[in-house]
């Protein structure tokens, strides 16, 4: 299985340094294009995604991850991003549909 990292240039040229493949995306919804054509793909088990992307597009990641669990789609902190604290129990809660 594969790791696929998508973000910011700087995201993934910091995460390319680690060996991990990366998708240079510019905007939300060319991530989530990305993330549509990848999810896919039965390589793929890890999706990085840059929080700063993934904060425009969380409804949408909620939606594809209660469809397809694999790719599991995790989002990190974008160099400079600040801290956010997110309710995983309400995520889980509306991946669960309740």
């Amino acid at each position: 299985m594969r790791l696929v990292a998508i973000g910011s240039r700087v995201f993934v040229t910091s995460l390319r340094l680690a060996g991990v493949q990366g998708i240079v995306a510019d905007s939300p919804g060319q991530a989530l294009s990305q993330i549509n054509s990848i999810g896919t793909s039965d390589d793929v088990g890890l999706l990085l995604l840059s929080d700063d992307i993934g904060k425009e597009i969380r409804y949408q990641l909620t939606e594809i991850r209660a469809k397809r669990p694999i790719p599991l789609i995790f989002e990190l902190p974008s160099p400079g991003s600040k801290k956010e604290d997110i309710d995983y129990r309400s995520l889980l809660k509306q991946i669960l549909g309740m």
